[in-house]
């Protein structure tokens, strides 16, 4: 199973710069995408059906904002939208499926970037889907929780770690609910295979973030622990060029 995770940061943009396209060359089986910022009539589902894929959308409720969606090629034994908390619910931040033994949860975690109500609440988020999370890892059951998370975990996620440390998605209590995030039963999948430094997910706009590669990696597929050994591969494409953010890759034997 090849799996993707991949902030569009709008779907019809992407769709402008090539994205249908880029469906065609079956980059992977299942593809999560965060901030679709389209409506269910907005979502071009009848291209990306023609691409390969079917199309499980879960958009918020407010116009062009949030929203996440899975496309995938293999037909998922059930679909299940948001995770039963009420903001989150209303903002399109969390949806999943099951394919066989396998849950895939897609979620767009909050940035905390526009103002200290925000912060707030991204922390209030956190422990919410973490304790959404806790009753199937106790359950011993086989996860992939991938998403934009908005946060790096540690100074070789973020080209400039003692700069940005008083910034929303490096602060220190953030990464310290990384740290029990992954102490609760997950694992680092792109860590697992890559631990050199320079490996981002998402560049600012401004001053050629992008082209001198001062970026962040905050997007990731991790796994609970019982799919630690069916590992096989995990990469970042810096190269593909819809969004801000770029698509974090994973492959696992199952």
């Amino acid at each position: 199973m090849r799996i993707i995770t991949y902030n569009v940061n709008g779907i019809r943009s992407a769709v402008k710069k090539g994205f249908i396209d880029w469906l065609k060359t079956d980059p992977a089986d299942i593809i999560c995408l965060q901030e679709i910022k389209a409506n269910l009539p907005d979502v071009p589902v009848e291209a990306i059906r023609e691409a390969g894929y079917e199309t499980f959308a879960f958009p918020a409720q407010k116009k062009g904002y949030s929203g996440v969606a899975i496309l995938t090629k293999i037909s998922p034994d059930r679909v299940f939208y948001g995770s039963g908390e009420e903001q989150s619910d209303a903002e399109g931040r969390v949806i999943g499926a099951t394919f066989g033994s396998v849950t895939v949860i897609n979620a767009y975690f909050p940035s905390g970037t526009s103002g200290d109500d925000r912060q707030a609440y991204k922390y209030v988020w956190l422990d919410g889907f973490l304790q959404f999370l806790q009753p199937m890892v106790a359950e011993g059951r086989s996860l992939i929780v991938c998403g934009d998370y908005n946060i790096c975990h540690k100074p070789i996620d973020i080209h400039d770690p003692v700069r940005n440390k008083n910034y929303t998605g490096f602060l220190p209590e953030e990464r310290a609910w990384m740290d029990q995030f992954f102490e609760a039963g997950f694992v680092d999948s792109f860590r697992v295979f890559n631990n050199v430094p320079g490996r981002y997910t998402w560049w600012s706009n401004f001053a050629n973030a992008r082209g001198n590669n001062k970026g962040w990696r905050i997007d990731y597929i991790n796994v609970s622990l019982p799919l630690k050994d069916k590992l096989l591969g995990a990469d970042i494409y810096p190269h593909i060029v819809h969004s801000d953010h770029c698509p974090a890759f994973l492959e696992i034997g199952i």
